[in-house]
């Protein structure tokens, strides 16, 4: 196909780049687009307030650092958004691993001060750690945008104390790796500072993964096929004694091959998530059967209770009015007496 040879030509067949690849994930209208602007220093994603025009597919853009290190950040659509469907989900996995070529530096997840947080954002943690492996929070930096909507006599560590349970499990679960952006800010020193707040959690990261990126059997496969593609590519640019129909069809089968395991790789992304659906549906109905079955064993205990309690009142009254009785019988004997 077309894109075939555009797609092996982006790929570093020999590693001689020292590029820090992140990848932006989070909820649509959280501020992924608006954050990687703020890392690349200019408008390269779409951000807009509404839905119309915002990221729709995979998307990498690059800049140079101050210190000369070149930084690529791919922005995502609703990655992990199980209402789109598996197949394109799989689609853009594979097109956001082949985007980030030999592997993810960082991970950034993006949260909203703005927004009011959901199961949604447990979920999407627990999806990246099924579908990519436990080891993928390693990589993982949580970014919040809306910094500009503070409180003035609020710091972002007293917001950070007061956020649900489950997101303060998320930030601990990626030991404390969080940074506050403001995107609308015009001040370039508090533009600049965050970014390299953000630059210093990813040095981090880089250090406590050996410098080594986040790489998986789709990486493993995809770049394969990268490299078979390469070589025959190599092989019949130095044919000789061929015709240009010839090698025309011999160029259109080498494409054909490289799509059918384009095809193939996409297919075991999509196996791979619905295997990751169904254990999350599996998990989420064991834990309602067992919440369920806590409650039931609750108010067992509270009938039980409340039963006990009657019985005892009951045992009261009966010693009481015994008392009672006993009390006037003894005063009718000291009068007789």
């Amino acid at each position: 196909m077309g894109g075939s040879s555009a797609m092996e030509d982006d790929w570093e067949l020999t590693s001689t780049n020292d590029a820090i690849t992140m990848v932006l994930v989070g909820k649509l209208g959280y501020g992924k687009s608006a954050t990687g602007n703020s890392i690349l220093g200019r408008k390269a994603f779409v951000s807009r307030s509404c839905m119309t025009g915002v990221t729709s597919t995979c998307q990498l853009e690059s800049t140079m650092l101050r210190d000369g290190r070149t930084v690529n950040v791919i922005d995502t659509p609703g990655m992990f958004d199980w209402s789109v469907g598996s197949d394109e989900i799989g689609k853009e996995i594979v097109k956001c691993v082949n985007l980030a070529k030999d592997g993810i530096h960082a991970v950034i997840m993006v949260f909203s001060i703005r927004s009011r947080f959901s199961e949604g954002e447990e979920t999407t943690l627990e999806r990246l750690q099924m579908f990519f492996g436990e080891r993928i929070v390693d990589y993982m930096i949580i970014v919040f945008t809306g910094g500009d909507d503070l409180e003035e006599d609020e710091t972002f560590t007293d917001y950070l104390g007061r956020v649900p349970a489950p997101v303060q499990n998320i930030i601990q679960t990626c030991k404390n790796r969080v940074v506050l952006f403001n995107n609308k800010t015009k001040d370039k020193v508090e533009k600049n500072a965050q970014v390299q707040q953000l630059m210093s959690c990813v040095d981090s990261v880089i250090a406590n993964n050996g410098g080594k990126p986040f790489s998986d059997e789709i990486f493993r496969e995809l770049k394969k096929g990268a490299v078979k593609l390469h070589d025959k590519q190599k092989v019949i640019d130095n044919l000789e004694g061929y015709t240009a129909e010839q090698i025309a069809a011999l160029k259109k089968e080498m494409y054909k091959s490289y799509d059918d395991q384009l095809t193939r790789i996409t297919e075991m992304v999509e196996e791979k998530l619905n295997s990751t659906i169904e254990r999350l549906e599996k998990e989420l109905k064991e834990e309602q059967t067992a919440r369920l079955e806590a409650q039931k064993i609750a108010e067992d205990a509270w009938v039980k209770s409340d039963d006990e309690i009657r019985k005892l009142k009951a045992s009261l009254q009966k010693a009481e009015k015994e008392n009672e009785e006993f009390r006037r019988l003894a005063q009718g004997r000291c009068a007789i007496l």
